[in-house]
């Protein structure tokens, strides 16, 4: 079924400042921004780190590294969120005087997510004293239990969802662990650590740790915050006010090319102009590419490319990232088409998906998962064979209204000893379970799914910010909009609707679909990406869009980036 258009609620947002765009106080006061106050996102107004539960204890435990000369190594993850993490940490702990610090990141293949025992070990032989754990190890109860047999300090970092059990760990700061107050619930990894290193540059700075080393003056955190937009926007959390801020700041530092030559060279391989990116560039440009290391190879490359210095070096491996995203894009279409097929067989009335291939590419197989729900409208696991003998790894992405990692816990807790481990957010989770058991998994998640979701949650909803009159489909209009936000989860990019008359179509790039279109006596260009195969013949059409600038050659004009198109 198709998706359906359901207007927000009507609002003018009279209480926001007259100077606003029209159509951005609109926009502005459908997302809940009912104060002026609400529109600044100066880092003035971030929360205080003290707010995070335990972050004092982790301060105590890297302030007596970094001023001892003691050994850190920091433990990160094999995605943008993690990398991006990993290279902050490193980055910023070199600039504070740090004894050499290194890091750690998992193959995904061979030792799976989180700091394991194995890991444990593989840090120790590199010489750590303490570990610092970047977008994981809330879960980690054995890593963290065979680091301290090795006599390791152990600082967490995470952001994710705590299990029955707690890694027994020196220290821990996660806004989501039992205990903590921390209003914004919300922060990526990456988020969690550009806190921490701001409380630890305070008790550096107070104890005179910089005022003693000329060699090391006192840094700039905010120099940093490209890093943070990045893998706040990759890791899909929900744009808060707070996350909003943090983006908001890290993209300005971007636009104004103040950024590490890494995030730069990953701008343009991918054809992106550093001077008007958004935080949807950072999202299906920056990050696919650093994920890409992490699904195919091994994530090393990634937060090396972030980490170096020199232009041409990252420009380098830049261009490695771009080619193993284009290999990863080979893959993923025929995984795909691959799943498509098997969707067509399965039950008309199904609710939960769980669909497995003995050839699928394990480091792909959530993107698989993410097209399928996009699709269908359907909370989605997809399987592949995992190293393991006789394991399959599945990662799966959920839809409003079933909380995707709840929804694992219940169905381990009716079939215990079913699922060798899970873990997750509300949308994305993953899991490793037996092939022998994919079966009775598959009927498990169905049953969990269909009693937690009605009719009213399985259909598919846009919602759109109303129509666009006349004279505001216009490059003033278009311009507001990419300037304003930022947008991500949770604070969507602006979708508007209405009846077009396409008086010309082609398709462009072999699977695009380009449109000349008029409404009330305006013509206007459209594009419909990856909607060649329905290219709309003349006549009326109802659109669902959103409103962007299109620059070539030097020229700028409006342009709509279509969603959704259905005849009239």
């Amino acid at each position: 079924m198709p998706p359906v258009i359901r207007r927000r609620v009507a609002s003018v947002g009279a209480n926001l400042p007259a100077t606003l765009h029209p159509v951005l106080r609109r926009v502005y006061a459908q997302r809940g921004l009912t104060r002026e106050a609400e529109l600044s996102l100066d880092l003035k107004q971030l929360l205080p780190p003290q707010g995070l539960l335990g972050i004092d204890r982790a301060c105590d435990e890297l302030q007596q590294a970094v001023t001892s000369g003691g050994k850190i190594v920091v433990v990160g993850d094999y995605d943008a969120d993690g990398a991006t993490g990993a290279a902050l940490a490193v980055a910023v702990l070199r600039t504070f005087g740090a004894g050499a610090p290194d890091y750690l990141v998992p193959s995904r293949f061979h030792q799976g997510y989180g700091l394991s025992p194995a890991l444990a070990e593989a840090a120790h032989a590199m010489g750590a004293q303490w570990l610092l754990t970047v977008d994981n190890g809330i879960a980690s109860v054995a890593g963290v239990a065979r680091a301290k047999e090795l006599g390791l300090r152990v600082v967490i970092t995470d952001h994710h969802l705590a299990g029955p059990q707690l890694p027994a760990a020196d220290a821990m700061v996660n806004p989501n662990q039992p205990g903590c107050g921390f209003p914004s619930k919300h922060l990526a990894g990456v988020g969690v650590m550009f806190y921490l290193l701001s409380a630890l540059r305070g008790r550096l700075r107070e104890a005179g740790w910089f005022r003693a080393r000329s060699d090391f003056p006192e840094p700039r955190l905010a120099d940093f915050l490209d890093l943070v937009a990045v893998g706040t926007v990759a890791d899909v959390v929900r744009l808060d006010y707070n996350n909003r801020i943090l983006v908001a700041q890290g993209l300005a530092r971007i636009r104004a090319r103040r950024m590490r030559p890494g995030i730069l060279a990953l701008l343009q391989v991918a054809g992106r102009d550093a001077a008007t990116v958004s935080s949807t560039d950072l999202g299906f440009t920056v990050g696919p590419r650093l994920n890409a290391a992490g699904r195919l190879e091994d994530m090393r490359l990634g937060i090396e490319c972030l980490l170096c210095e020199s232009e041409q070096g990252a420009l380098a491996m830049a261009q490695r990232l771009d080619q193993l995203n284009r290999e990863r894009r080979d893959i993923e279409a025929q995984m795909r088409d691959e799943a498509m097929a098997m969707v067509d067989k399965l039950e008309a009335d199904a609710v939960g998906l769980a669909l497995f291939d003995p050839g699928w590419h394990e480091g792909v197989v959530g993107l698989v998962a993410s097209r399928v729900k996009d699709r269908l409208h359907r909370p989605t696991f997809a399987f592949a064979r995992a190293k393991e003998a006789g394991m399959l790894k599945g990662s799966g992405r959920s839809i409003a209204g079933l909380h995707i990692r709840d929804a694992l816990a219940l169905v381990d807790a009716r079939h215990p000893g079913m699922i060798a481990r899970f873990g997750g957010h509300a949308m994305a989770a993953g899991l490793t379970l037996p092939e022998a058991c994919f079966a009775q998994f598959s009927r498990a998640f169905e049953d969990v799914c269909r009693e937690a979701l009605d009719e009213a949650a399985l259909e598919r909803v846009l919602e759109s910010d109303g129509a666009l009159e006349n004279g505001e489909l216009s490059l003033e209009t278009a311009r507001a909009l990419e300037s304003a936000g930022p947008w991500g989860q949770g604070f969507p990019e602006p979708l508007f609707d209405g009846v077009f008359e396409v008086r010309e179509s082609r398709v462009v790039g072999e699977r695009h679909a380009r449109y000349r279109l008029r409404a009330g006596g305006r013509t206007i260009d459209a594009i419909h990406f990856n909607a060649a195969e329905h290219l709309a013949p003349p006549g009326p059409v109802e659109l669902a869009y959103r409103l962007g600038v299109n620059r070539y050659q030097g020229l700028e004009t409006p342009e709509l980036r279509v969603e959704l198109l259905k005849a009239v």
